[in-house]
């Protein structure tokens, strides 16, 4: 089933009565919109003027509907979960926290290789096509001792944009503010399936920060960035001002929950294949399996 996403930019009421949505503009003389909460997998709330109720915020939660609030510079800043997110949450989180070195180093190893794949195919796609990729993804070592995955990274955004000097920094110049929107959204889906397939979103297998309560997502994460880099590249390629996140922007990047993605060799919806991404995570934690399942970029 295809879950929908909702981005409130104007002040709006939120409610909830059988089982709906109830949405109410209040600058607006509108009839209340409703929507099922059973269809909705993301709800994105930018304007600082949304108020909603509690009983909405239960069902929501209830629903593992994720809800993304933005800071003052519109970007998202804060992702709702459950505190229950499994019925065998508490022996899902021993299995994870009872992960050896070596397993979270393997694990690692195969997701920076599967980024790097990815990000070569990215390229490829585009008509650029990178050896030095192809190759650095078989050179990679268990913990990524060397740090493939960076050197890979820099030299991936050197050719991604035909922009004169462009690289990759949170606060550079444009496109990075499109690439921080979208990795910000990238982020939530991937919490929320980690927390789904109940496991601790803050204890990674490679990021390790006592201040990032999301170190196992942004590991996830990682070989599906070049999704958003696709979307984002697209949108450079239309001509569109890229100095300002507009909704116009915004609209195209929520469209990232539904993209298409190749994964074990089937169609899938993006936060779907992140949900068989993180199922097969706790698999290895677990120790019926060695592979994490990630997306093959086509």
């Amino acid at each position: 089933m295809i879950k929908r996403t909702l981005f409130f930019s104007n002040p709006a009421y939120l409610s909830t009565k059988n089982e709906q949505l109830v949405v109410n503009f209040p600058e607006e003389e509108k009839e209340d919109k409703t929507i099922p909460i059973e269809d909705l997998g993301f709800v994105v709330l930018e304007n600082p003027q949304i108020t909603l109720t509690n009983g909405l915020l239960m069902k929501l939660v209830q629903n593992k509907t994720a809800v993304i609030t933005c800071d003052k510079q519109h970007l998202p800043c804060s992702f709702l979960q459950p505190l229950v997110g499994h019925t065998e949450q508490t022996v899902r989180y021993r299995h994870q926290l009872d992960a050896s070195v070596p397993l979270r180093k393997q694990l690692w190893q195969q997701t920076v290789m599967a980024k790097i794949n990815n990000q070569a195919m990215h390229l490829k796609r585009l008509g650029k096509y990178s050896l030095k990729l192809e190759r650095w993804a078989t050179e990679v070592k268990s913990g990524d001792t060397q740090n493939h995955e960076a050197v890979a990274a820099a030299h991936y955004f050197q050719n991604l944009f035909d922009l004169e000097g462009f690289s990759r920094n949170q606060k550079g110049v444009p496109p990075n503010n499109l690439l921080n929107y979208g990795y910000a959204i990238l982020r939530a889906i991937t919490a929320r399936a980690i927390v789904s397939s109940g496991m601790l979103p803050s204890v990674g297998i490679f990021h390790h920060n006592k201040y990032n309560p999301f170190s196992l997502a942004d590991d996830v994460m990682e070989p599906y960035r070049p999704y958003v880099d696709a979307l984002v590249n697209d949108l450079v390629q239309s001509g569109c001002n890229l100095e300002e996140l507009t909704t116009k922007i915004k609209v195209e990047l929520l469209q990232i929950p539904a993209m298409d993605v190749a994964i074990d060799g089937k169609k899938s919806l993006l936060m779907n294949a992140v949900s068989r991404t993180t199922n097969s995570l706790y698999e290895c934690f677990y120790g019926s399996s060695r592979k994490i399942l990630y997306p093959d970029f086509q």
